[in-house]
Parts: structure tokens; sequence; C-alpha cells
């Protein structure tokens, strides 16, 4: 954001292979251990912030089509033949099976020219997780798939500028929406939404055109949300308690 501010108007990637100050959610730390994937990418571009904020869902389908390719290669190059799943967690987590792999934060501001500077951090975890998170976390290493930081930036910004071609200035958020809903985790489960003091229960039944996520609660109402934390299944009552 920095170079954003200082006129740099992309797009361009800021990598590295060690973070020790990064963000997560709500200000949350993020620290990327050596050998792990901290990437962001910075756009400066002509829409509203609500349109920008449907990129992250583009983001979400990019890493995880990065993911199932290094994965496959990586299979193949051990004599595997198992083929890893990973799912999409609202609003911005990739999981493999029940536990987070990689996290992505969108932020946005104002530049010259009445245009939006959107920088897409992307965090995964490649040969080391955090502990004690509020949802248990793993790495590529720790599911068997060895590969570098570097072979997965690689993948990931081809997939990225794919899915960033059909996202195209928010136009194309309806295939976007379409393409990540069919790989979404919790679709139809029970969820709860935690969003500062308030809890927010029910099923979750899709996302709307806006990428809110979409609540139908026990009353047969449809509620949309826009942020919060969200817990699935067994996790929801405890995450509403």
């Amino acid at each position: 954001m920095l170079r954003a501010r200082d006129g740099e108007r992309g797009p361009m990637w800021f990598v590295t292979s060690e973070q020790t100050a990064g963000r997560g959610r709500r200000h949350r730390p993020w620290i990327a251990a050596r050998g792990n994937l901290a990437s962001s990418i910075l756009e400066v571009i002509d829409v509203s912030p609500a349109v920008a904020a449907t990129l992250g869902f583009a983001a979400g389908l990019a890493l995880e089509a990065a993911l199932q390719r290094v994965s496959m290669e990586a299979s193949l190059r051990s004599a595997g033949s198992d083929r890893m799943k990973y799912s999409l967690k609202w609003p911005n987590d990739v999981l493999a099976g029940p536990q987070k792999l990689a996290g992505i934060l969108l932020e946005a501001e104002a530049v010259a020219d009445n245009r939006l500077a959107v920088v897409v951090g992307i965090g995964t975890n490649v040969v080391a997780a955090p502990e004690g998170t509020p949802t248990p976390a793993t790495s590529l290493a720790a599911l068997g798939i060895d590969i570098g930081a570097e072979e997965l930036f690689a993948v990931l910004s081809d997939s990225w500028a794919d899915f960033r071609g059909i996202w195209d200035n928010g136009r194309g958020f309806g295939e976007i929406r379409r393409l990540w809903l069919e790989r979404a985790t919790g679709l139809g489960q029970p969820v709860a939404i935690r969003s500062g003091g308030s809890n927010l229960e029910g099923t979750f039944d899709t996302i709307d055109e806006s990428g809110c996520m979409i609540i139908r609660t026990s009353e047969g109402r449809r509620v949309p949300v826009s942020a919060g934390d969200v817990y699935f299944g067994s996790a929801a009552s405890a995450g509403a308690a």
C-alpha cells in the first residue's frame, strides 16, 4: 500500500518466504515461518470498494487451483496417486479437510484519479503451521506434499492471471461466484457467525451477488452477512456460545 501511495499502479507482486510482522483479519497477527509463502498483489483499479471486495473470491479460486496443481505434481514425483481435496471457507480461507492451510486478506485505499488501490494478501502454510489458532491449521509439508514456496508462487501467479481475467473488474463475478460455490465448505450445513458482540445461527444457504454469506435462520429468514467469524457443524454451537 505504501508503494501505491507513492504512485505505483501495478499489477505488482510482493513476495517473501519469511514474514515476521504480517497481519490477518481484524488485525490479528500473522507469522509466516521461514519456508512458508507470504504473497501480496497490488492492483489499482477503477471500481467501487464493494466490487473490489469480490476480488477475494477470485483469489481463493486462484490459490485452490494452484494448490491442486502443485499437489498433483508432487504426487506424481513421489509415485503417489491420492488427490488432495481443498475447499474454500467464507470469506477468505483455504482448507485441507477441516484444517486451515491458507488465509487471504484484502485491503483497499483510494488513490489519485479516483481509483482504488487493492492489496490482496495470500499467506500459505508450506512447511509449517501455527498452533493454538481458532481454526486448527496444517501445512503442505504435514500433508505429505513436498514443494517449496517458490514453486507454489510460480503456479499461483499464473493462476491469479486466469481468475483475475474471469473476474474482469467485477463484471465476471457471476462466474466466479458459481465456481466458488462448487468448492465451498459448509454449504447447506449449520453455521454460526460471530461479529462483535452478536451471534447469528442458521444454515449456510449461498453467497449473494455481492459476496455476502446468506444465512437461513430457523424461522426461514434469509439474512445477508458481510463479515464475521464463521463456525460450521459441531463447532457452530461453540462458536456462538
